[in-house]
């Protein structure tokens, strides 16, 4: 069952999901509330897929529930929100911004485009935000999975399609997909926030 945790500060509100020792700069205005206790492939998954690695467990496609849990965490809020996220939480934070208006902003650094027919539900699902930023590693689709080396040529998709939405911008940047996580994920909010 996820949980949320609430940090009050000047600005706009981000939603940010469980990062590994993640803080936000004193100089970063903003509220942060963190999605804590998520078990990855069940939470933030869209719908259900295959698992891409031998071991692990399958996609169970949670994302929808998960929605739900923090579009009630924000339902007293007033501010402007920005939802962000790394890797599956990235491509997490999109899929929310395509099921509903309440986020000003969406950050999907290194996000998992290449889930499968995440790209066909972007042709059918506008995102409902003012701004989107995507970012990438330009060496993440060097992987021998086939399924996730795709991951460049659905960002690239995902960028396209949604520039014909919204103000999306997208940035590579040095380095394969574990390459400094944490920094890639602020750039991303600043810009983010900047543009809300």
């Amino acid at each position: 069952m996820i949980e949320t945790e609430l940090t009050e500060r000047e600005g706009p509100l981000l939603v940010i999901f469980e990062e590994e020792e993640f803080q936000l700069p004193e100089d970063i205005k903003a509220s942060v509330m963190l999605v804590k206790n998520i078990d990855w492939n069940r939470d933030l998954s869209p719908w259900p897929a295959p698992r891409v690695f031998k071991k692990g467990e399958d996609f169970s496609g949670c994302g929808k529930e998960t929605l739900e849990a923090v579009l009630s965490a924000l339902k007293d809020r007033e501010e402007k929100v920005l939802i962000a996220g790394y890797s599956l939480a990235g491509l997490f934070a999109l899929y929310a911004c395509t099921e509903t208006d309440r986020f000003s902003g969406c950050v999907s650094a290194s996000g998992s485009m290449w889930f499968p027919e995440f790209d066909v539900w972007l042709k059918s699902h506008p995102v409902h935000c003012r701004y989107v930023y995507l970012s990438l590693g330009d060496t993440e689709k060097n992987t021998r999975n086939p399924l996730m080396a795709s991951v460049e040529d659905r960002t690239k998709e995902a960028y396209e399609i949604i520039s014909k939405q919204t103000v999306c911008e997208f940035e590579m940047n040095p380095g394969n997909h574990f390459n400094d996580p944490q920094g890639r994920l602020l750039k991303g909010i600043r810009k983010a926030l900047a543009n809300l």
